[in-house]
């Protein structure tokens, strides 16, 4: 016998009773498989119809509800849909690193590559903590050593005196400055090589795949895999001039050279820079990484997709966009650093006082931090797209259906009817069975690909 309905309890264990019970609970377990315990599913009604391309004859039909993974990519609101992003962005960056699939060539792996990492200027002087050779932590500028999970940690020592406009400023204008850094790369290469800057297009093409993530004083770096090309990207091989050196050398000038200006409040010029921060890693098709500062694609692939996935934790920002000033005080889980960061957008984002920062659009990214970009952007001719990823992916499963069914795919074809019914679960309870669904298909896979990776390690 079920129990009664408790859905007007706040008593969740009762109702994950209930629900468990419920007659439509093993068709409403399927559905969440199918989305790998998705946190917060699109609902749709509807069917697909496998027709007869030449007679519409329908040969198959599924319908009725069925979930949609949201796809959103933060691990704070989906761990599901950030795995498959993930997973994604691994993929996306191996292609571009060591070619063979997705429309790149494997001599990629030849031609001149260069993992950087560049980093925002000092805008005052904040808690840190570093190490020694010997692995001896140092002391901090305040005169204590902080622990890792120390709070403090990337907070201004003296926050009346910290840049926090400046810094937003800079945040907001980040996007720019990478974009006038890869013009300045790609002039420096041409410079140095000899190349007048209107033969670019027809000599060599700087191809790159890029990461953002948010350090402890919630600004943004940025991680960049750097590849010389022939003109036509991927496909083509760079001229005989182009050498690791060369582009390490471009890397560098034009990390001193790109700018954005901008202005402070009062008038008062702000060039937009690096910091004085430059990593610059050689890329290396072994598996293992040196001790010459070389990575290995592999490693870096992995480092990118966790970079990508990052984003912004409750730790350094919020999960989603506020609306009011009301929304924003009684926002919780922020530091207070982050949250003057978020209370100096908010302040600056005011087009009748600031209507010069009008097109920064800061209120709209105060969550952000005032970070208005992508946490992953490649160029063109990098790799694969993720569109092209997702299409692959529903080919793959339409061509297991067809083969299952026994149907032809060049006779056949897939009809769509799907209507939005609504989004999410219905009621906690759902949403703490699904979390449990979605942490042992995450366990699970976890612990396979460990079982994989000894025995590749084990296998003579």
């Amino acid at each position: 016998m079920l129990l009664a309905d408790p859905a007007r309890s706040i008593d969740v264990d009762a109702r994950i009773r209930w629900r468990v019970q419920a007659p439509d609970f093993a068709d409403w377990r399927t559905k969440v498989l199918a989305v790998n315990g998705c946190a917060q599913p699109v609902r749709l009604n509807g069917s697909t119809e496998i027709r007869h391309a030449a007679t519409g004859d329908v040969l198959h039909r599924h319908g009725g509800d069925v979930f949609v993974p949201c796809g959103n990519r933060r691990a704070t609101i989906c761990p599901a849909c950030s795995d498959r992003y993930a997973a994604d962005a691994y993929h996306l960056l191996t292609a571009g690193l060591a070619g063979g699939s997705k429309g790149v060539p494997t001599n990629v792996t030849t031609r001149p590559r260069s993992f950087v990492t560049v980093t925002a200027p000092s805008f005052g002087p904040v808690h840190s903590t570093a190490t020694t050779k010997s692995g001896r932590r140092r002391r901090c500028r305040c005169g204590e050593s902080h622990h890792d999970a120390d709070t403090r940690l990337g907070a201004p020592l003296d926050p009346d005196s910290y840049d926090y406009v400046g810094s937003v400023l800079w945040q907001a204008h980040s996007g720019a400055l990478w974009s006038r850094f890869v013009g300045r790369v790609r002039r420096e290469v041409a410079r140095l090589a000899g190349v007048k800057v209107r033969d670019i297009p027809h000599t060599f093409r700087l191809s790159y795949g890029k990461v953002a993530e948010y350090q402890q004083r919630g600004l943004i770096h940025f991680h960049a895999v750097i590849r010389l090309d022939g003109p036509d990207g991927a496909t083509t091989t760079p001229p005989p001039w182009a050498t690791p050196e060369l582009l390490d050398d471009a890397i560098r000038r034009a990390h001193d050279l790109a700018e954005v200006t901008t202005c402070y409040p009062d008038g008062l010029v702000l060039d937009v820079r690096w910091g004085a921060q430059l990593d610059i890693r050689r890329i290396d098709p072994a598996e293992a990484e040196d001790d010459d500062g070389r990575i290995s694609e592999t490693r870096l692939a992995g480092y990118v997709a966790k970079y990508a996935t990052k984003g912004t934790g409750k730790s350094e920002a919020a999960d989603r966009p506020i609306r009011s000033q009301l929304a924003l005080d009684h926002l919780h889980g922020i530091s207070t650093h982050h949250r003057r960061i978020i209370q100096t957008c908010w302040d600056l984002g005011d087009t009748h006082q600031h209507p010069h920062y009008q097109e920064l659009n800061l209120r709209r990214w105060a969550h952000m931090l005032g970070f208005r970009g992508h946490f992953l952007t490649k160029s063109r001719a990098y790799s694969t797209t993720f569109q092209q990823i997702r299409d692959d992916r529903q080919a793959f499963r339409l061509a297991e259906t067809l083969d299952r069914l026994g149907l032809d795919p060049a006779t056949t074809v897939v009809i769509n009817h799907w209507n939005w019914t609504g989004a999410g679960y219905r009621d906690p309870a759902e949403r703490e069975l699904a979390a449990g669904i979605a942490d042992r298909i995450r366990t699970d896979r976890r612990n396979r690909h460990h079982q994989e990776h000894i025995k590749e390690r084990t296998t003579p």
